[in-house]
């Protein structure tokens, strides 16, 4: 899939029509917060589909039986080490859909940014990597050779920047941005972070950003809509 003209080459904006009505529906204020949780969910069950069939490659796995004693080669994915990484709070609600796709069980790296109401540049208050930056001396700190980043909207992209140099330092080898909706700008901010260790997948692009660094027409405040903290 190619990217859009306007955007740069290492970004894919999904064309898949489900994933457009679905879109559709996840911007309507009538939205109950149950749908709206549903939706994310869903979204991000399709897109990451598609994003994991670009940056995952099929390789044999351990030989075993099947219910009528036929043997056979079972299958696994590599890189073999994956993380999913969600940016706080709303990040959460697209973990789920991404780790039903993954045939095992795979590591969750919380990383906690928000926005400086003024500056609208990203502040880090949370981070669960293991030790941050890796240590040759420390097996446990080793990262992971995949890092998914998971958080649904793409405003700025100063957040999501500072997300993906996090995981360089730590000494990712891939990152890959999973978004259910982006804005151009931001987009082109973030896939200019890292650009060749980061893949950006997203739903759908919207032209601009407000004064207040919200998308226009954008979701709304996507993370006041799942936890029911609207007009806190």
């Amino acid at each position: 899939m190619a990217p859009p003209a306007d955007l740069p080459s290492n970004v894919r904006v999904s064309s898949h029509p489900c994933l457009i009505a679905k879109l559709g529906q996840l911007r309507s204020a009538s939205a109950t917060p149950r749908e709206v949780k549903a939706l994310v969910h869903e979204i991000s069950l399709i897109l990451g589909c598609e994003a994991l069939a670009s940056a995952l490659t099929s390789t044999p796995g351990s030989k075993d039986k099947s219910p009528l004693g036929f043997e056979y080669t079972g299958a696994d994915v590599s890189p073999g080490t994956v993380s999913i990484v969600p940016i706080l709070r709303s990040g959460l609600a697209m973990v789920e859909g991404i780790q039903s796709i993954l045939p095992r069980a795979v590591p969750v790296h919380h990383l906690g940014l928000y926005r400086e109401p003024l500056t609208l540049e990203p502040v880090e208050y949370y981070n669960n990597l293991p030790h941050h930056v890796s240590s040759t001396s420390d097996p446990s700190s080793a990262p992971s050779s995949l890092a998914i980043i998971v958080d649904p909207i793409i405003a700025t992209g100063g957040t999501c920047a500072a997300a993906i140099q996090t995981l360089k330092e730590w000494g990712v080898q891939k990152v890959l941005v999973i978004s259910l909706l982006g804005a151009s700008e931001g987009i082109q901010r973030a896939a200019g972070a890292w650009a060749e260790g980061t893949e950006i997948w997203v739903a759908g692009v919207d032209p601009e950003i407000t004064k207040d660094g919200m998308l226009k027409p954008g979701l709304g405040d996507i993370g006041d809509r799942l936890f029911l903290t609207l007009g806190k």
